[in-house]
């Protein structure tokens, strides 16, 4: 990868054949300290939101040792860049295969399930092993999300207390985990769902070791303010205290979207205008995926290899390089009104599910990659750069005093250390 000041650089050095991800690793060491230093438990990073070799690579470097798999190449991904790792295969519905490789090949320990069927295959294809850690995904509500994603995966109230008691005679470590839905704009879901789930363990009348409350942490989008993310940290910590589980009882994380969004943003180059009409190089198919499909609000600006864009404004309609009529954004999006071919159109906040959606539809989707150094936007991260990048953080700084702590909270950590 070669490294420019800002994406205006890039693009006045070197033309944007296909579309650039702008990396900017540094965000990544942020979020990752972020997390490392205010979440009382483990952190999993949701590999799914972005697999890509130097994501891994610098969330690793910042400290990050546990990672949620969600597929056999995952797996194998995490395993060949990142040695000493715990990985959880934390997708419900797994192919025999892939838990049998994870377990006997590499290693993986931790599983979870949401039903019978599920349990008996990861017996089944790890010979019964007395050492793993099982977790129960349970069904909750997705009421603060902006994008529920309920109904596919969960345990339901009327099956999970006969599972979760199942799994426990099987369970060397036994979790129970939800999930709050993508991009929850509302702390209290956590608190609620973690209560839902606490009533259920008091019926299963079993003990619990770990609680995992999935992912969902918002990012700051246009027209998506969320709370801050301590408030998320201490809503989640209270409702944990009330919680029926194991005095020092685990609890864990599994963020995506908040880890990553921030560290890249997409440069698109327009191919032709006519009237309202913008073609560009990457769409629906590629990493314009989830601004086509969900209607998901990003920063834009726009930069011209040479000259100033008009600062008069119009509305345009995007469409992407395919040949397919869905490959088209639905609402106009306001642009200079000057724009021309060859202008370069950037994406902001494009870390975690844009490159990682991008497909080879129509022979397109092949994503360059450089690194940047700007970033002109909102972050809901409010530690400054220099803090995380000075390298003068001690290593007890991701643990606040004692003093503060409550007894449940410090037997974790004591356990953890």
């Amino acid at each position: 990868m070669s490294h420019y000041h800002t994406p205006l650089d890039l693009v006045r050095s070197r033309p944007v054949e296909g579309p650039v991800a702008c990396a900017r690793p540094d965000r990544l060491t942020i979020a990752a300290s972020w997390f490392q230093n205010n979440f009382p438990g483990e952190v999993l990073y949701a590999v799914k939101s972005n697999p890509s070799a130097w994501v891994i690579d610098t969330l690793y470097a910042a400290g990050m040792r546990w990672f949620d798999v969600a597929s056999l190449n995952e797996v194998e991904l995490i395993a060949s860049r990142c040695p000493d790792a715990t990985m959880a295969f934390m997708h419900p519905v797994k192919s025999r295969r892939a838990i049998h490789s994870a377990y006997f090949d590499h290693g993986v320990r931790i599983f979870v399930l949401d039903c019978e069927a599920e349990l008996e295959k990861i017996l089944a294809e790890t010979g019964y092993a007395k050492d793993m850690t099982l977790v129960v995904r349970i069904a909750v509500s997705n009421d603060g999300a902006t994008l529920p994603l309920a109904g596919k995966f969960g345990a339901s109230e009327d099956d999970a207390v006969d599972l979760i008691q199942r799994v426990r005679t099987y369970a060397d470590e036994l979790g129970v985990s939800f999930h709050v839905g993508s991009q929850c704009m509302a702390p209290s879901a956590y608190r609620a769902a973690m209560l839902d789930v606490s009533r259920l363990i008091k019926r299963a009348a079993v003990t619990v070791d770990i609680v995992d409350v999935g992912g969902g942490f918002p990012v700051a989008y246009p027209g998506m303010t969320p709370p801050p993310l301590s408030e998320y940290v201490a809503a989640i910590e209270n409702a944990f205290e009330e919680m029926m589980v194991l005095e020092n009882a685990d609890l864990w994380c599994e963020p995506g979207r908040a880890l990553c969004a921030e560290s890249t943003s997409i440069l698109t180059r327009v191919e032709l205008v006519k009237g309202d009409q913008v073609y560009l190089n990457d769409g629906a198919y590629g990493t314009l995926f989830d601004l086509v499909h969900m209607k998901w609000p990003y920063p834009i600006r726009v930069h011209r290899p040479k000259g100033e864009p008009s600062a008069q404004t119009a509305a345009f309609r995007l469409y992407g390089p395919t040949c397919d009529a869905i490959d088209a954004v639905a609402a106009p999006i306001e642009l200079p009104a000057d724009l021309s071919e060859g202008d370069v159109i950037e994406f902001a906040l494009m870390g975690a599910y844009g490159v990682a959606m991008a497909t080879r539809f129509n022979g397109f989707g092949e994503v360059e990659t450089e690194t940047v150094s700007d970033f002109p936007w909102v972050s809901v991260y409010d530690r400054p750069v220099a803090d995380v990048a000075s390298g003068h953080e001690d290593e007890n700084d991701r643990v606040v005093s004692f003093p503060r702590l409550n007894r449940r909270r410090r037997n974790r950590i004591m356990k953890r250390r």
